[in-house]
């Protein structure tokens, strides 16, 4: 048989993968085994352990199920957010597991598209810009892409949440990728606010210093109505589930709407600007 020996020192997924196998192996199990119980293709399951392929957030909830190890420090979803680590802020993957399963979700964005509203190649030519400046690897641009996907998948499930956006302008007119990469990523945003469970606005330039935010902020409400925010520099990320914090940012977050555009008119500046991409 043709079997890889693995270095679990070499790098965090080698560790990951090392560990899968060994795993399988103490319960005298085939990848085959592993594969149905999981509900994968034995492929993809032998490509995890040879660290051909990363693991992804929705294969590690599926091996914790399959060795019963989920909700534990051993857990292997607790293994892959310490992977992402080396390629996302601190705190993230703690939001994304609330993020999933919120009934509500508020998302403010300055600069570039809020990442839930990402076209794949906006997110690819994002995630290679910071290839070119050095800031993560090819290996964790490709995760950074197919992470994205997954936290997207979640949004669109079988009752998704409500998602209200507000964009700076300043979204709109950075340019990312090129003139058919933006033309794409507008034409995103115009069929997002068509669906019956978004409202998109823009908060324009002329808005000034009446803006209430001046970083990046998610504000999430769970089926129970806790409410869960979460902000970020360039540095770190922060969750926050204290309620008086999340409350007064729900509180800025009205003021933010109030003084954005309509739907209809975000709309409109969306159109015209997607007739002018150079």
């Amino acid at each position: 048989m043709n079997r890889k020996e693995l270095n679990p020192g070499s790098s965090p997924q080698a560790a990951y993968g090392a560990r899968l196998r060994r795993s399988r192996e103490a319960r005298g199990w085939k990848q085959e085994d592993l594969a149905a119980r999981m509900e994968y293709s034995s492929t993809h399951v032998s490509a995890v352990e040879t660290g051909r392929k990363l693991p992804t957030l929705r294969f590690s909830r599926s091996t914790d199920l399959a060795f019963g190890v989920g909700d534990t420090k051993d857990s292997f979803e607790r293994e892959w957010a310490e992977i992402r680590n080396g390629s996302l802020l601190e705190g993230f993957p703690e939001y994304v597991g609330f993020e999933e399963r919120a009934v509500e979700i508020r998302l403010f964005e300055i600069g570039l598209v809020p990442g839930l509203l990402q076209t794949p190649q906006y997110a690819r030519a994002l995630a290679q810009g910071e290839v070119q400046r050095g800031a993560i690897t090819p290996e964790q641009a490709e995760e950074r892409v197919s992470f994205l996907a997954e936290r997207q998948s979640a949004t669109t499930r079988s009752k998704p949440p409500m998602m209200l956006v507000v964009m700076d302008e300043s979204c709109l007119r950075h340019q990312v990728g090129g003139a058919e990469v933006m033309a794409a990523q507008l034409q995103r945003l115009v069929d997002f606010a068509a669906l019956p469970n978004t409202v998109l606005q823009v908060s324009p330039f002329d808005v000034g210093a009446r803006r209430a935010f001046n970083l990046p902020v998610n504000l999430l409400t769970m089926a129970d109505r806790s409410m869960v925010g979460y902000a970020e520099s360039q540095a770190q990320g922060h969750l926050d589930r204290e309620t008086t914090h999340v409350l007064s940012m729900l509180t800025a977050y009205h003021h933010l709407q109030a003084e954005a555009l309509s739907q209809a008119a975000s709309v409109a500046m969306i159109q015209v600007m997607k007739g002018t991409v150079p």
